[in-house]
């Protein structure tokens, strides 16, 4: 090998060193945790707006179908408190007013124990 081919491979090698840190710097700034989670949250942000729009593109097609499946879930998530108000509604018992109540049930007219009996407004302690 002469002087001039060794010059040009020197040349060759640098020239690829630099290259070689050029995609070393790009790959550590596309894999800093910053630059991968706006990247994400990026991805993210796209992708609800694609079902946003596909969610309101079928409520358009068919809102009769929409309402019946909102509905549904509604009556699901509330189905607990609704449950109570059927069960208020059709009980025959005394409504609940707040207050402790015990009862004896027994067949001697000469036993009385009756609990003394506090008037208060409901979320008002007794003084």
């Amino acid at each position: 090998m002469n002087a001039a081919a060794i010059e040009q491979a020197k040349r060759e090698a640098e020239h690829a060193r630099h290259r070689l840190d050029s995609t070393l710097i790009a790959l550590q700034q596309r894999l800093h945790p910053k630059s991968l989670a706006t990247e994400a949250w990026d991805g993210v942000k796209e992708k609800s707006n694609d079902l946003a729009e596909g969610a309101l593109g079928a409520v358009r097609q068919r809102p009769g179908a929409a309402s019946l499946a909102l509905g549904a879930a509604v009556l699901f998530l509330a189905r607990k408190p609704l449950g109570r108000a059927v069960g208020r509604a059709f009980s025959k018992a005394e409504e609940d007013d707040g207050r402790i109540v015990t009862r004896i049930e027994t067949d001697n007219e000469n036993y009385n124990a009756a609990a003394p009996t506090i008037t208060a407004p409901l979320g008002k302690g007794v003084n």
